[in-house]
């Protein structure tokens, strides 16, 4: 689900009453067709026509309804339909109802409401009732699809469909907001400065195709809270994004294409922007090596809750139907102590591995470490050389008995990539959710980290990028950028803090780098003061003729910006292959880039908005919201219009338009 229904809607949920009784009548024929019948169609943004993803659609009286998926489209089982009446509502939008009568179908569409942005979201936390007799926050509940399953007062039942909520209690005292991100722990992120050319010429720093952040800032705005600052990472909001880079061709026996745009820095005009794309080769699913799959789930009793270890089962179980007979699954979970639930089972067997994801429950320690070294035993006891060979941990990562410490852990990790075992992270939970010790753990054991925030993103994660997240092409890649000082004053890259390298660590083959499965994008901004610019970052210097020598070597350098060096390892490999690009030529003006490029930096100026980054410039909500908006492109998920949408409420969130006021 893309946007979560926020205490707005909470609102007219406790506020709606059951309809009032009626006198029993005789039934016709068309009374009982139109009493209970499927009504189904499609929320779009008036004026533009775009699909609106998590929408909300309530049978007015009643708190029954469901919500859009990622194309706007709904279907809902309506009782009385003769009388009904459907409220679709969406954060920003004013409210419309529409009577269902004989109708089957009914398309909307919705008018921004700006009022709503800057007043109702940023006030809607002042609501002082909702529903209760349900495990779970009360945004989560009120959006049913928070664990991927039907929720009510008493049981929840899977589902992989759209879907809904039916809960008729209402009344309890709605707790005080907690401050956002309590209990969680993240990585300090020291932002990255600008480096003088003629000093650092080389910028080098290891690839990153996580994700999580993105997710879990959506969950913070969803929840109507501004996420901390240091949940923002701005290369993981961009690499969420999929992005229409060049492929390496099909005759190439390089499984990587480096692909460069120079424009206009968008919160800076008197900077450039550079691009870089990093494409992988894209594989078939049916194509992929045998997979030797280990999902190691954390039962503790901190994944108690349906953003934790139901949310997990469903998003498994996704997986699962994927698998092909040539592939293999064992279960290991870990509590008080580790287990095997299931030993490797082949593919061909989906029944017996989904009743073992059944019968999981959530209850004691947390014993990270004994199920790490168990899930890795199994993995290595049913290697496949030729295939692909992966744990999936699945946890909120507080791991509290035995080897707990990020040092600890991260060394047994290191130790066991050595066999071929690659390491995947799924995190969910909030309140203690460790996102820091997650993300290392992932990145130590050459793999990649996801946070899932609903049965969606399990599903995009799991499913939709299935080899991506599953199956590594490339091994420690490394980007060097070397700047010409005759283009390039200083530079600034934007995000990948905690993935610097040292120049040095560029040809070191033992030093290790991301990964990159099949089908991902990667991309990089690097912030450019041209020489000669109008705002220098530093005075010319006395006693060093910096402008005669940027004239002398104007003589000879005048097209290249800058050139990309990437080094990969095959999946298996141990030496590194190299890959070489220049960036040419003069930059456009923004609004004649490519909307990949325009998109990207959108994504980059909303994180840098939402950490009040001192290099945001010029950078404003309704300026990075009209940047994103046009460049949507064809945008078939829906995920680009959703990131419009969370600008629109960050900014209701910052309060006045203004990034300073949390």
């Amino acid at each position: 689900m893309k946007n979560l229904m926020l205490p707005a809607l909470l609102a007219l949920l406790v506020s709606a009453q059951p309809a009032a009784a009626q006198t029993p009548q005789p039934a016709t024929a068309m009374q009982d067709t139109m009493r209970n019948h499927q009504v189904r169609g499609t929320v779009r943004e008036q004026g533009t026509g775009q699909p609106i993803p998590g929408a909300t659609v309530l049978v007015k009286g009643t708190n029954v309804g469901t919500s859009t998926d990622a194309q706007g489209r709904y279907s809902l089982l309506v009782t009385n339909a003769a009388r009904a009446t459907l409220v679709f509502s969406s954060v920003g939008y004013v409210t419309v109802e529409r009577a269902v009568g004989p109708a089957r179908v009914l398309d909307v569409a919705l008018a921004l409401d700006a009022k709503q942005l800057n007043e109702v979201v940023v006030t809607g936390y002042g609501v002082q009732r909702a529903v209760r007799n349900v495990t779970g926050s009360v945004s989560q509940i009120l959006n049913g699809r928070v664990a991927g399953v039907r929720v009510d007062k008493k049981s929840t039942q899977s589902s992989n469909d759209m879907s809904t909520y039916s809960d008729q209690s209402a009344g309890a005292p709605y707790p005080a907001r907690p401050e956002a991100g309590a209990g969680d722990t993240y990585a300090k992120v020291k932002e990255n400065a600008f480096f003088t050319v003629k000093k650092d010429p080389l910028s080098t720093f290891a690839l990153d195709v996580d994700a999580a952040s993105y997710t879990n800032v959506r969950r913070f705005l969803n929840e109507g809270q501004l996420p901390p600052r240091d949940a923002v990472r701005v290369e993981e909001m961009l690499n969420y994004f999929r992005y229409e880079y060049p492929a390496p061709a099909a005759t190439s026996p390089d499984p990587v294409r480096i692909s460069t745009e120079l424009a206009v820095c968008p919160w800076n005009p008197t900077h450039q922007l550079a691009r870089i794309g990093i494409q992988a080769k894209k594989i078939e699913t049916a194509k992929l090596p045998p997979a030797n799959l280990v999902f190691l789930v954390d039962v503790s009793g901190s994944m108690h809750g349906a953003d934790r270890l139901p949310l997990v089962q469903a998003g498994l179980k996704l997986l699962v139907k994927q698998l092909r007979a040539q592939d293999r699954v064992a279960l290991v979970v870990y509590a008080g102590a580790a287990g095997l639930v299931l030993p490797p089972t082949p593919g061909s067997q989906p029944q017996v591995i989904l009743d073992a994801i059944d019968r999981l429950q959530a209850g004691g320690s947390t014993a990270g470490g004994a199920g790490l070294r168990l899930a890795y035993s199994t993995a290595r006891q049913h290697i496949n050389k030729e295939g692909n060979n992966r744990v999936i941990l699945a946890s909120d990562g507080d791991f509290n008995v035995g080897e707990s410490s990020d040092e600890a852990m991260e060394k047994l990790i290191v130790e066991q990539r050595e066999s071929g075992v690659f390491l995947t992270v799924l995190g969910c939970g909030r309140g203690n959710l460790r996102d820091s010790r997650m993300e290392a753990l992932a990145d130590k054991g050459n793999g990649n980290y996801a946070y899932l925030d609903n049965l969606d993103e399990a599903g995009r994660v799991l499913v939709a990028q299935f080899g991506g997240t599953l199956f590594t092409v490339a091994k420690d890649v490394k980007l060097q950028i070397e700047f010409n000082p005759a283009r390039v004053a200083n530079y600034r890259l934007v995000g990948y803090e905690n993935r610097m390298l040292e120049a040095e660590d560029f040809n070191n083959d033992r030093k290790d780098a991301g990964e990159l499965g099949a089908g991902h994008t990667v991309t990089a901004l690097y912030e450019i003061v041209p020489v000669g610019s109008a705002q220098p970052l530093i005075d010319d210097l006395k006693y060093q003729p910096t402008k005669a020598a940027a004239a002398s070597m104007q003589q000879f350098l005048t097209n290249d910006v800058l050139t990309v060096k990437l080094r990969y390892k095959e999946p298996q490999g141990s030496t590194s292959q190299l890959l070489s690009q220049p960036l040419v030529g003069a930059p456009v003006a923004i609004s004649a880039a490519t909307p990949d490029f325009r998109f990207a930096a959108a994504v980059a100026q909303f994180g840098m908005l939402l950490r009040q980054s001192e290099q945001r410039g010029t950078a404003t909500w309704a300026a990075t919201e009209k940047l994103a908006d046009g460049a949507r492109g064809t945008d078939t998920d829906g995920y680009r219009a959703e990131l419009v949408r969370l600008v629109r409420l960050a900014q209701g969130l910052s309060g006045s338009g203004a990034v300073g006021q949390r």
